[in-house]
């Protein structure tokens, strides 16, 4: 045996060396301290490092009877996207939109959020750049981002790959709870135009767009810019729109529009004994979905129950409020239209027609 040979009460081994770098982590913490404290309410107590973060629940006494409202999702793999393009300050928008438009069509108001991410190898400047994302989408929702994870997974997680998930909690009074037992017949389909794919069905379209040869460096005409620039638009944040719709209008329900499509999430707010039929000549898909089906070979119904075909998300309005609702969310910057109308039927949504040609 030669005298190096060591025994192993010789090894000195260090949490960095199996794959953990704690200093990076407090790095990482550093800068992304200033973008959390972009999303700061009057109601946060302390700041960044704790180890919970801290509302001041105090601000709900003037509520009659409060209810919180609570969502937990994640980006899904959207994900490899931004990573392949090493583009990484959108990705947390995908995140906040998931979470607190889930939260607003019970007509809750978001407070605050917390965000997790894991991922292989802790690089400082690219997880601020996620976080710095997540505030961003905190800012446009209202809400605070109170604190949140970040993991370091060797082994489990390549040195460049990661994943993000969050919650977050809202309040809304008991008397303004909107949802299925509000919605009656006559009620009018408001449809907010996505910014595109959102965050949904992209095993999809990253299966097509591999099994076509496409590539996210490629400029497509039809897009007026790169693949990968349209793959990566972030989702849309309807949080404050929807708030100040339910506000301004008559609402009786709403419905974020994530996987499953159109017709099966707006079938969720919907009571037994009435439908809703959506009238596809009333708006035309941003081209990127028709050019995935086009490219993979996915028929119509198959993308309009994976895809959102250019909606992000329905409110349903008294019949009598439907063009004052369009006119708000037009002077919000959201542009909506009138897409369908809730008859007696069996508690479920469905599209008819042929889709308007731009």
């Amino acid at each position: 045996m030669p005298e190096s040979s060591a025994t192993p009460g010789d090894r000195r081994t260090s949490y960095a060396q199996a794959g953990v770098d704690i200093e990076a982590g407090d790095r990482a913490v550093g800068l992304m301290r200033e973008w959390v404290e972009k999303t700061r309410r009057p109601e946060v107590v302390g700041g960044v490092g704790g180890f919970a973060g801290l509302f001041d629940a105090s601000a709900l006494r003037d509520y009659r009877r409060p209810l919180l409202a609570t969502s937990t999702d994640g980006v899904g793999t959207k994900v490899a996207i931004a990573q392949a393009l090493d583009k990484h300050d959108t990705i947390g928008l995908d995140l906040v939109g998931m979470l607190v438009d889930d939260l607003v069509v019970c007509g809750a108001e978001p407070l605050f959020l917390t965000d997790y991410i894991a991922c292989g190898k802790v690089v400082p400047e690219r997880i601020a750049a996620i976080v710095k994302g997540i505030a961003e989408g905190c800012v446009q929702a209202g809400c605070a981002l109170v604190g949140g994870e970040t993991a370091e997974h060797p082994g489990l997680l390549q040195p460049g790959e990661y994943d993000l998930a969050g919650a977050t909690t809202g309040v809304v009074e008991a008397d303004d709870v909107l949802g299925a037992d509000r919605v009656r017949p006559g009620d009018v389909a408001v449809a907010m135009a996505s910014s595109g794919l959102h965050s949904n069905g992209f095993v999809l379209v990253r299966h097509v767009v591999r099994e076509a040869g496409r590539t996210l460096a490629e400029h497509v005409d039809d897009l007026g810019r790169t693949l990968g620039e349209e793959l990566l638009e972030p989702t849309r944040v309807y949080a404050k729109d929807c708030l100040a719709l339910a506000r301004g209008v008559d609402v009786h329900a709403m419905s974020h529009i994530t996987g499953g499509g159109l017709a099966a999430n707006v079938a969720r707010v919907l009571p037994a004994g009435l439908e809703l039929e959506l009238d596809r000549s009333t708006w035309t898909p941003p081209r990127i979905f028709t050019l995935v089906g086009e490219w993979g070979g996915v028929e119509q119904l198959e993308l309009e129950r994976t895809l959102n075909m250019g909606v992000g998300m329905v409110a349903l309005v008294n019949p009598a409020d439907a063009d004052a609702a369009v006119g708000l969310l037009a002077a919000r910057g959201i542009h909506a239209w009138i897409a369908g109308k809730v008859l007696a039927g069996e508690g479920s949504a469905h599209l008819a027609g042929s889709y308007g040609r731009s």
